[in-house]
């Protein structure tokens, strides 16, 4: 499984002139930015690896597996990604 750590020291491998700092700095702008766009329940799609998006998910009953109890599980948004094409064919 690669990490963040993983990633950015591949990154500041691959890509010449950049420390592993710049690299991480860059890495947490990035993910801030999708994070803040999912939390406005924006679509951020990338082209060529995928999208990520908001669901609703409705409140429901639910039963705590410990005691048998049937508990009420509220409403929540869930994040979801969909790989697009490209990614989808690296994989397979």
């Amino acid at each position: 499984m690669a990490g963040k750590a993983d990633i950015v020291d591949h990154v500041a491998g691959t890509v010449e002139g950049l420390t592993k700092k710049q690299v991480a700095e860059v890495f947490d702008a990035i993910f801030e930015c999708i994070g803040n766009s999912l939390a406005a329940k924006d679509r951020v799609q990338i082209a060529g690896f995928g999208s990520f998006f908001t669901s609703e998910r409705k409140a429901r009953k639910g039963l705590n597996p410990a005691t048998r109890e049937v508990i009420d599980i509220p409403a929540s948004t869930a994040v979801r990604f969909k790989p697009g094409k490209e990614l989808k064919e690296k994989v397979n």
